[in-house]
């Protein structure tokens, strides 16, 4: 074997390569964006960002020396979980860096909603003044359901009480979580939802959260309940939520991501007047690879040291 690999499949800034460098002298750095280079697949130790086909050739190889992944997303449902806990690979996602964006994000689009913002734009390209067609709720002292309290989520309920909005949350256990007023289990969820006004999806994709909202759950919902997904579009059984709004069940859904993207020309979600879709931009972030290589350098600092991770180290067992 030769001298170990990181290879670098998200582009870096020359500098950022060179904080890696300097943390990693014993290392073949391979910036696969800007060079292609003879390599020999492995001897990749450490990958930042996932090339899918290189990186299911190194899971198949029998004496590939791949150790860790540093995923540049927080969800990881496109990884081969099993795999990576087979091989004993280390896998960290990019948890955290979103936050801000997200939460930026939902209460953008409840805005736009809430306060008439959505009609007054289709009216300008009318060059239409009037009021007739606004409809406008008050946001502050609605009650939010934030499905996932990690990082996004906690972000998410501290920006939203600024606003006099009342946040509860689901996680897997329903513990205490700081920002929230109260906090359920997710198998207590279809029994408190009906309470609320407003449902945001964050969660990432798993076998338990696949198609979580499908009819029963939108039904246990209140009627005329808003629903905002930036999570995982699988997450949600899409008929059943095109029926959700037909019916009325849903009064409106600001939607992010989708079970399949993009989002067909044939959908009828693109017509329908109570949605309003985003192009999976929710998580947008400025300064994205400033963050992410902070994130990237403790871990490898900590993986250099003793072969283990200072943060976002993804349980295999659970998905996240």
């Amino acid at each position: 074997m030769g001298q170990p690999i990181i290879y670098l499949y998200e582009q870096l800034k020359e500098e950022h390569v060179e904080t890696i460098r300097q943390n990693a002298s014993d290392y073949t750095i391979i910036d696969a964006k800007r060079e292609s280079p003879q390599l020999v697949e492995d001897d990749i130790e450490i990958m930042l960002g996932w090339d899918k086909e290189l990186g299911s050739r190194v899971l198949a190889s029998e004496t590939s020396r791949l150790k860790w992944v540093q995923s540049i997303s927080a969800g990881v449902d496109t990884y081969d979980l099993n795999r990576f806990a087979e091989k004993n690979i280390l896998l960290s996602n990019a948890s955290g860096i979103h936050s801000v964006s997200i939460s930026e994000h939902v209460l953008g689009v409840l805005l736009a909603e809430f306060r008439g913002i959505r009609t007054s734009i289709g009216n300008q390209s009318k060059k239409s003044w009037t009021r007739q067609n606004i409809s406008y709720k008050q946001l502050s002292t609605q009650k939010m359901l934030i499905v996932g309290t990690g990082h996004i989520g906690q972000q998410l309920a501290a920006f939203a009480q600024g606003l006099g909005i009342q946040t509860y949350g689901i996680n897997t256990s329903g513990h205490v979580t700081d920002g929230f007023i109260e906090c359920y289990s997710h198998k207590n969820m279809s029994r408190i939802i009906n309470e609320m006004d407003i449902v945001v999806n964050i969660l990432p994709l798993t076998d338990e959260t696949y198609h979580l909202y499908n009819e029963q759950m939108f039904l246990a919902m209140k009627r005329g309940t808003v629903f905002v997904n930036v999570g995982r579009g699988p997450s949600v059984n899409t008929n059943d939520l095109i029926h959700a709004l037909v019916t009325e069940q849903l009064s409106f859904a600001a939607l992010d991501v989708f079970e399949e993207e993009p989002l067909p020309e044939s959908s009828p979600l693109w017509t329908m007047e109570n949605v309003l879709i985003t192009p999976h931009i929710s998580g947008l972030t400025p300064d994205f690879k400033a963050k992410l290589l902070s994130i990237f350098v403790q871990n490898l600092k900590h993986y250099l040291k003793d072969g283990t991770l200072a943060k976002n180290a993804v349980a295999l067992n659970q998905g996240y």
